[in-house]
């Protein structure tokens, strides 16, 4: 059975990129544009792992991880912020949210397939 992994971001061009990415490498991928349309794709399906930006509308990326956090079945879900900021600020909130990691963007499809390999089980 394939994992599946919720890729959230409000860019058209990200969520292809992260698509085509994981889907090659085998993976179930579902999309979200914003933190809002990621919870509503949560509905009790099992996801192995969550990858989100930061900075959306409607719900931004830390407070996408705070509610998914919240919820029983996926508290333990490895979550990955995907970001053009690299600030230590904003990583040490992302982390005391619930951040299993942080990539950068624009990501390396190699880089973010090995992050995927590690954080996934």
């Amino acid at each position: 059975m394939s994992k599946t992994i919720l890729a959230v971001d409000d860019s058209n061009s990200i969520r292809v990129l992260i698509d085509i990415t994981l889907s090659n490498a085998g993976y179930k991928v579902i999309i979200a544009a914003d933190g809002d349309k990621a919870i509503e794709q949560l509905n009790g399906q099992h996801i192995d792992l969550i990858i989100t930006d930061l900075n959306m509308p409607n719900l931004d990326g830390i407070s996408l991880i705070k509610q998914v956090r919240s919820h029983e079945n996926y508290s333990k879900v490895p979550i990955l912020l995907l970001s053009t900021e690299s600030q230590a600020v904003k990583k040490e909130e992302a982390k005391a949210a619930g951040a299993t990691g942080w990539l950068v963007k624009p990501f390396e499809h190699d880089k973010l397939l090995a992050v995927v390999k590690k954080v996934i089980r």
